[in-house]
């Protein structure tokens, strides 16, 4: 009789299924070599009450002179700001090579100042794991 007890013998056990890195692993954490190590980092959360208010600065900053440009111009200077902001996304590259998203700099004003993320983000210095075909078929849906 077991009455719902494990038994005292260990057995070994095995994974039903493999999978590549589609999804969470093992332990709920995704694979860096298809996610890259960022993508396990941002599930993490906030390691200093600071982090939170730092990443969205720029999205504060950003919103502040839209209310201001919108009181001194109109509506039509925020909105075609806007759209060309939008059009500044769209660019396309492939998914495993960097960006440097000059465009953008230049629309907001971004390409004068030099920034923490300016020195210490140097490809040369970024931590980005990933295989060129792997990270593509990721972005396709294909892996």
């Amino acid at each position: 009789m077991s009455f719902g007890l494990p038994s005292l013998k260990v057995k070994p056990s095995q994974p039903s299924e493999f999978s590549v890195g589609v999804g969470d692993g093992v332990y709920g954490i995704q694979s860096p070599m298809v996610a890259g190590l960022a993508a396990t980092k941002s599930s993490l959360g906030f390691s200093h009450p600071l982090e939170a208010s730092e990443r969205n600065f720029h999205k504060n900053q950003q919103r502040m002179q839209m209310i201001m440009l919108r009181n001194a111009q109109g509506l039509h200077a925020p909105m075609r700001l806007a759209m060309e902001l939008k059009a500044a996304d769209n660019i396309g590259r492939l998914p495993f090579l960097p960006s440097s998203c000059m465009m953008r700099d230049v629309l907001l004003g971004r390409d004068e100042e030099i920034g923490f993320e300016d020195i210490l983000n140097a490809a040369e210095f970024r931590e980005q794991v990933g295989q060129p075909h792997a990270v593509v078929e990721k972005s396709l849906g294909i892996l």
